[in-house]
């Protein structure tokens, strides 16, 4: 972890030094602008800011309560690394405002010039905050292990001997009247929500591609709810937490979003804890005694700026007096609000957030019967053990198959951070674990190669996608092939390395395959489609590296029919990461390696390969450099399946077609 964490500092670094305001904004890292609406004096006679943000701006954003955070100037001279910064830690959030408790006992004057108090409005302000590098989930996750590590005799210890192996499993007897809800699962999801409902320390629902493995996890909560008072649901990306929070909303669950959701849908804004605390029956007294305060503090004011102060002790003893009612008030405000917010936890279903959202000064005093984490197998194991800490039982969801966590250090990768905790309790305790087995995503054929190489051939297609190619799509795409392997093997197509993005292109090779596809597509006609309301044909296409992405971009701009597609939103470039989570009517994917070393970079993690294959419904098109790729096993096998379903071509005998 400590590995990670300077790596990630270092990155952080480099990555914001030369981003754009604008830039940093859209990432929901900055505000800006910014204007300083009160001024006090908190602990250890430190400064403590209260900044707005224009209310007409709604971007999403990544402030929360205890996150590091700094107030810079983009004034004119201020600009720039080597700016000044007044750093700190953000105490509150409240839709356009935040707390900012600083380190300095005094603000410079290039604070002041930048936003006069009570004077300027945020549009005319050069202040903006940008957050720092987020040590809190480290901190978090650092606490989280040392609590872990010196477990003895209480629930979290014997979880983690469940989880790592060392204790066995247990499970109840199944009831016939286990499953309450009616539901149109089948019968792998079916089987896995029983097994959720029975285990008594840890379940694993184990979800390869386009088995509906979010379906599954939610009728399991559903389930589990008409036993328990309270869950708790986390995940470590926001989008996944998102997709939960929306289909048990749906599911008419009262739920409760913690933390900033990461897409804006009024369901989604309906269900967060300040749109729970504003439906409250105490809200509008918290509101009148906050008001009252302002104005108390605002009066105190203007009375000091009219010269009040020098109509001698009567004068200054009443603005005293306003600012005490005024501070006496906002604290009855902010007990108030402590209030509604234990009220609104207490009585939801479920509570929803991110790992690291889990140590919520909100929710540190709550427990849960049962924690729910899915994506576990993209989640780094110090981040899970925040939300575990708080159940007694324990159901990870996800597929150890497909992209694992992102891990910045190559060397605490390599020393087994990248290794997940889903990944050692499914190794160690097979038992805990339900496949799911159906999936409703790809063509037989383009599932086939997956299902044997990572699902030890148990996928099985829903007969409604089982023969759905693009054929069954439009019969004018007919004939044609689900898979096809185009072998660039022989024609000189080498691939270029780029030393200064430590990136590979293969620009032949891109061309090839956009020429292909652009073919693909000449029998498709989207107005026509339109109007015969089809769904839309959605296209992916997929590089491993960065340059050879830019070169497809500039590429499709050249052609006509690629280019429109790309407008219309129907075509997206990307990097197998990019479309995790997502599918295609045709995924397009140029392997883009060959050299005579037989080098494959990380094409070589083979969980990647996986990811990018099974986004494809109807058509999965590949082109490579079989002489290179077979150097690994894993491509040999492709080769030889793509070979044994009729889809191989060589590069040689399309350039004479054409």
């Amino acid at each position: 972890m400590q590995l990670e964490q300077q790596e990630d500092h270092a990155q952080f670094k480099l990555k914001n030094a030369s981003a754009s305001i604008k830039e940093r904004r859209r990432r929901g890292l900055t505000w800006y602008p910014v204007t300083i609406t009160q001024e006090d004096i908190g602990f250890g006679g430190k400064v403590v800011l209260e900044l707005e943000r224009p209310a007409h701006r709604q971007d999403l954003h990544l402030f929360q309560v205890g996150a590091a955070a700094a107030l810079f100037s983009n004034a004119p001279g201020y600009s720039g690394p080597d700016r000044p910064v007044v750093s700190g830690v953000v105490t509150r959030v409240r839709r356009n405002k935040l707390l900012l408790a600083t380190t300095k006992e005094a603000l410079p004057d290039w604070v002041l010039d930048g936003s006069s108090l009570n004077g300027s409005t945020p549009n005319g302000s050069t202040l903006g905050i940008d957050l720092t590098f987020d040590e809190v989930s480290y901190r978090e996750m650092n606490q989280a292990l040392s609590a872990v590590m010196a477990a003895h005799g209480n629930r979290l210890a014997e979880l983690r001997d469940v989880l790592l192996g060392a204790r066995q499993a247990t499970f109840r007897e199944p009831q016939a009247d286990d499953l309450y809800y009616p539901s149109a699962l089948n019968d792998s999801q079916l089987a896995a929500v029983r097994h959720v409902v029975t285990a008594q320390d840890v379940a694993i629902i184990h979800g390869p591609p386009g088995t509906g493995k979010t379906t599954t996890l939610v009728q399991a909560i559903l389930e589990t709810i008409r036993r328990e008072r309270r869950v708790l649901v986390c995940a470590p990306s926001n989008t996944a937490v998102d997709l939960l929070t929306e289909k048990l909303a749906e599911r008419g669950v009262n739920v409760i979003r913690m933390g900033n959701p990461s897409r804006v849908s009024d369901l989604l804004l309906k269900h967060t804890l300040d749109a729970g605390v504003m439906a409250h029956p105490s809200y509008a007294k918290m509101h009148a005694m906050r008001q009252t305060a302002e104005q108390h503090r605002d009066t105190a004011s203007e009375l000091a700026k009219e010269g009040v102060r020098n109509f001698g002790f009567e004068g200054r003893q009443h603005r005293q007096q306003l600012r005490e009612e005024a501070r006496t008030l906002r604290q009855a405000a902010d007990d108030l609000e402590r209030f509604m917010t234990e009220d609104v936890l207490e009585s939801v279903q479920v509570i929803t957030c991110t790992l690291v959202g889990a140590s919520h000064r909100h929710m540190r005093h709550l427990s849960f019967e049962t924690v729910f984490i899915d994506e576990a197998a993209q989640a780094l194991e110090p981040g899970c053990w925040i939300p575990i800490a708080k159940g007694q039982r324990i159901v990870l969801a996800g597929d150890h198959h497909q992209l694992p966590p992102t891990v910045k250090s190559e060397q605490a990768a390599r020393e087994g951070l990248r290794e997940t905790l889903f990944e050692k309790c499914i190794q160690r305790q097979p038992n805990t674990a339900r496949m799911l087995t159906t999936q409703y995503r790809m063509h037989e054929q383009i599932m086939g190669f997956s299902s044997e190489k990572f699902y030890g051939g148990q996928l099985v297609p829903h007969p409604s996608v089982r023969y759905a190619g693009l054929e069954a799509y439009d019969l004018r795409f007919a004939p044609d092939l689900p898979v096809e392997f185009i072998d660039t093997a022989g024609c000189g197509y080498q691939e270029v390395a780029i030393p200064e993005s430590r990136s590979t292109a293969n620009p032949e090779e891109a061309h090839l395959l956009l020429e292909r596809l652009a073919q693909l597509l000449a029998p498709y006609d989207a107005a026509e489609h339109d109007e015969r309301q089809h769904t839309p044909l959605s296209i992916g296409v997929i590089a491993p590296y960065r340059a050879q992405i830019n070169y497809l971009k500039d590429a499709i701009e050249d052609s006509e029919v690629l280019n429109c597609l790309l407008l219309q939103r129907r075509l997206s470039v990307g990097t197998v990461d990019s479309f995790q989570g997502q599918e295609r009517d045709i995924i397009a994917i140029t392997l883009t390696r060959s050299n005579p070393q037989g080098e494959i970079g990380f094409l070589s993690d083979i969980r990647r390969m996986n990811v990018g294959m099974t986004r494809a419904r109807r058509k999965l098109l590949l082109v490579g450099d079989s002489s290179t790729l077979c150097m690994h096993p894993f491509f040999g096998e492709l080769l030889a399946y793509v070979k044994g379903v009729g889809g191989y071509r060589t590069a040689l005998e399309m350039v004479k077609q054409g």
